[in-house]
This record gives structure tokens, sequence and C-alpha cells, in this order.
């Protein structure tokens, strides 16, 4: 049987386990209509069946749940803020000495991604074994241990002590920003998945915003007060998560695949079929379990990492997790935040002031754009919008380097202006375009088998190009000035023929139905095939026809 054959099967196999007609066992009737889908007809008949009550009193809770959820994304906005602008405090340089650019900045900064790394061989029995709220509560109560150890390490006065904080700090981000996306990811209804998961990763924008307030109240403090006050701040979300997580219900699919099918099934009547026992989402989701979902996976075993390689498909999905978190750190973001007054300098802003200013304005500028952002991520769709973005940010870097050139030939203070000014535009580009993607799209790219090993390899990789950016740019930002720039410019245009050319499109299906695009000949083509579907006026799916 041909994989379009087979493909056909399938959509005849899940109308009749949903009570679908086919268009030859009835007659017509009035109120049939055809809709044209790039996604799943079963998801789109469902929602015609069943419209979603975005502001039914359920909903409302669902949204308080997963806002707990989002606090694990401000912990990582925290810390690139903190410590971006943190060395550019007279009372830390004199504590410590560190100065903006360096190796010393380098691997201060690195420290929390060597945490991140090492954390890895425990994310899988964190968020698989115990379930995704433990991961949260995990990963945030290290969060909450580094603080205090780095907090303490300014009355001894000990760089060691600081640094320990600073891995523990690291250790435990890294688990929270793996359990809690793949948490809102499985949880969200099936019509808000997108911008639900895309609005986590926004919420790295409060840490920053809170970061930055922090160290601007706070500078003109005498002596450590100045940086001690932002990093004991650190530990306030991540001390809310770990107070509330054991509250929230647990991932429907965790419930599943662990043997509690009634308790999933509980969760799922509650929050997306509205307390209604015969909603055809909950009809639809435990099918969809049952028939995709392996009770005895590798996600069972911590140590088994097979799944993660052990087929074409598997292989497939885990190089478009990849792809985005790496290129999610390498188009240049890095200079807009551990090494933000790096970047200043070569445009003539030294002042810690004007600096901290700059830095706070671009953080809530960051947060409405990157909000704005989700919103969009479900009509554009994923891979379309990111390799637009990062055309628009290719084109941006020229702007960035023909100025910052300019200025550091001349002096004048219009071209140190302009320099500023576009890569203000590029962070209101990167924040609309990628922050909603970077928890969503690698999450949906997994398979529950996968999914919590699959992110904790992704941490290991992203940390190891988080290393090449800080160990990397202060040392390129110190001995080539504005001339590091120009590699922007070429990268990301690699990079968005990458995604152009590779990567899959996953809106408009549930999670488990990403499994046929994945196992079909060429993933991306199949990802992008547009269907005719013809639908009853009870939204029954009539007939399934191909358009390209």
């Amino acid at each position: 049987m041909s994989q379009e054959e087979m493909s056909e099967k399938s959509y005849t196999e899940k109308a009749a386990q949903l009570h679908v007609e086919n268009v030859n066992d009835v007659q017509p009737v009035g109120g049939i209509h055809e809709v044209v889908v790039q996604g799943s007809e079963t998801l789109k008949a469902a929602l015609e069946k069943e419209p979603p009550r975005p502001r039914s009193k359920r909903m409302l809770q669902l949204y308080m749940i997963v806002s707990v959820a989002y606090l694990c994304s401000s912990l990582n906005g925290y810390d690139g803020q903190l410590m971006g602008n943190m060395l550019v405090l007279p009372a830390f340089d004199s504590e410590f000495g560190a100065s903006i650019v360096g190796i010393k900045a380098g691997y201060i900064s690195a420290m929390y991604t060597i945490g991140g790394v090492c954390s890895l061989a425990f994310v899988g029995p964190a968020v698989d074994t115990w379930g995704r709220r433990a991961g949260m509560f995990i990963g945030c109560f290290s969060v909450v241990l580094g603080t205090i150890i780095e907090g303490t390490s300014g009355m001894t006065g000990s760089l060691g002590q600081f640094l320990g904080g600073r891995f523990l700090l690291g250790f435990g981000v890294s688990i929270a920003a793996s359990a809690a996306p793949i948490y809102v990811c499985e949880i969200s209804h099936p019509a808000y998945r997108g911008i639900m998961t895309g609005l986590y990763n926004t919420i790295y924008n409060v840490g920053a915003i809170a970061a930055a307030g922090s160290l601007r109240g706070g500078e003109n403090y005498p002596g450590n007060a100045s940086w001690l006050i932002p990093t004991w701040i650190q530990m306030v979300c991540s001390g809310i998560v770990c107070s509330l997580c054991f509250f929230l219900p647990e991932s429907p699919r965790w419930l599943y695949t662990n043997g509690k099918q009634e308790q999933a099934a509980a969760v799922i009547t509650k929050y997306h079929g509205l307390d209604d026992p015969d909603s055809i989402y909950l009809k639809m989701q435990m099918q969809e379990f049952g028939d995709e979902l392996n009770l005895d996976g590798a996600d069972k075993r911590w140590w088994d990492y097979r799944a993660l390689f052990k087929d074409r498909a598997s292989r497939y999905r885990l190089m478009c997790n990849l792809v985005l978190t790496v290129w999610g750190q390498w188009s240049g973001n890095g200079l807009t935040s551990y090494f933000m007054p790096a970047f200043l300098a070569t445009a003539g802003v030294t002042d810690p002031t004007t600096v901290l200013d700059i830095n706070l304005g671009t953080s809530f500028a960051g947060l409405f754009v990157s909000m704005t952002g989700a919103t969009f991520v479900e009509r554009i769709g994923r891979r379309k919008l990111f390799y637009r973005i990062l055309l628009v940010i290719s084109f941006w870097w020229v702007l960035i380097t023909i100025t910052a050139g300019v200025f550091n030939n001349t002096g004048a203070k219009g071209a140190g202006d302009a320099a500023i000014l576009f890569v203000n535009l590029f962070g209101i580009t990167y924040s609309f375009g990628i922050t909603p993607l970077q928890a969503l799209y690698p999450v949906e790219c997994l398979s529950y088998e996968q999914r919590a090993k699959g992110m904790a390899f992704s941490s290991l990789v992203v940390n190891a190009a988080l290393m090449v950016n800080q160990f990397g740019l202060p040392v390129a930002i110190q001995n080539i000035g504005w001339k590091l720039y120009i590699v922007f410019v070429g990268w990301t245009l690699v990079e968005s023929a990458v995604v152009y050319f590779f990567l899959v499109e996953t809106k408009g299906r549930t999670l488990e139905e990403l499994d046929e695009i994945f196992n079909s000949p060429n993933p991306r083509k199949a990802s992008l095939a547009v269907k005719k579907v013809t639908l009853d006026a009870e939204a029954h799916v009539l007939n399934v026809e191909k358009i390209n």
C-alpha cells in the first residue's frame, strides 16, 4: 500500500472512530459546506461541532493554571538581563573584578550554562518519572537554593561561592524550562495550543523587566546593595512556582501513560470539554491517546534515549526541534541580552544609568511585541513566521553593521544613535516572530515518548550554543568590535534557508496527529498539504479531497 493510500485510510479510520459519516452513506442535506484546511480535518470538524468558549469559567481557570507554569519562563529572562547589566555596576566590578568584556565576564555568565548542561541526566527522571509538576518543582527549588548561595556571597566576598550559586541556578532553570513548556503544551485546549504555549516564552520579558527595574532601582544604593537586591529578587518567581505547582492538575498525557486513564479523562472533561462528559474533545483526544501513546515507551526508562534516534521520523523530529532552539540563540540576540552594554559601548553609550534605562525600555517593548506575536502563530503558521522573520533580522543586521562602522570610524553621534535604533528594531522583530516559537515549536515537534528527554537534549545543545555566545562574543567584541556584526548578516540568511527547505508546519493539528506528518516520506511537504473538507450542518465530515 502506498503512503498516499495509507494516509487516505487513516482519514477514513479516524472519521469512523469519531462517528463521522462518509459522503457515500448519506443523502445531500441542507447546511453542507466546504472548508479548505491546512492541518487536521478531524480537529476542524470538532471545532465546528463544538466551538470552544474562551471566556467560560473552566477556560479562565485553565489560563490561571498555565500562568503558574509561565513563571518558569521568567527565570531565563531575569538572569539574562541581570547578568548582562550587573557587569556594568561599579560595585560588582569592585567586588569580583569583572568588566563588561573579556574572558572573566564570559565565565561568570557561562557558569549558569554549565549548570544547565549538567542537568541533562536529571530532566528525564524529574519530568517523565514523577510528572511535569514535579519537574517544575525540582527545577525551581534548585533556583531558590542557588539564589541563596549567590546572595550570601556578598557577605563572604567569595567569587567561588558566587559561581557555585550560578551553577545551581543554571541547573534548576534547565529542568524547569524543560518541564514547564511541556506541561503548558500538553494541558492546553487543542484549539488554543498555539497561543497558550506561544505566550509561555513571552514571559521571558517579565523576568527581564523585573531584573532591569531592580537594577535601575538599586543603582544608587551604596556598596554591594546595588547588585545584591536584584540578586535576591531572582528567587521570587521560582518560590511562587514551588508553592503552587502541586495544586495544579497534572498533564493528561502523563496521567494516561502512567496508568491513570480515568484521571486523564477527568482533566480533559473539565478543562477542554467544559464539564461535558460527552464532549467531542474528550472522545477525540482519548482515542488519539489510545492509538498513539506508548504505555511502555522509553519515557518509562530514565536511561533510555534511543527514542530520539531510533528511526528516520524520530531524527527528523529532533532536527526540527534543534534548528529552532539553536537558531534562536545564534541570530545575534546574545548581543541584546547578556552583552548589551558591550554592544552599546561600540555605539558610544557607556553611562551606566543610560544603559539600564535602554534595557528597561527594550524589555517593556519586547513583552508587548512578543505577546502580540503569539496571537499570530496560528494565523501565519510556525514555519512561515520563522523564515520570514529571519530575513527581516538579516536586513536589520546590515543596517546595524553600517551605522556602527560609521560611528567607530568617524565618531558621528547620529550614526551611533541610528545603530541603537536598529538594534532595538532587531529586538522588536525577534520578539514578535521568534520569542513565541521558542517554547511552542520544539515541544510540538517531539512525540510523547521523546518529549522530556528530547527537551533535555535540546537544552544540552542550546546551552552549548549559549557557551559559544558567552565565551566567544565578549572576546570578539573586544578584539574586532563592530566587524562582528557582518557575520550575523550572512548567517541569518543561511538560517532562513534551512527553515524554508526543511522544517515542518505544525499548526492546525493535535500533538498526536503530527505522527502522520513525520512518518511521511517528505514531512515538510506533507505538513503543507491543503485539503478541501466537506461538512454537513452538524459538522460531520462528509468528504476529504487533497488539493495539493
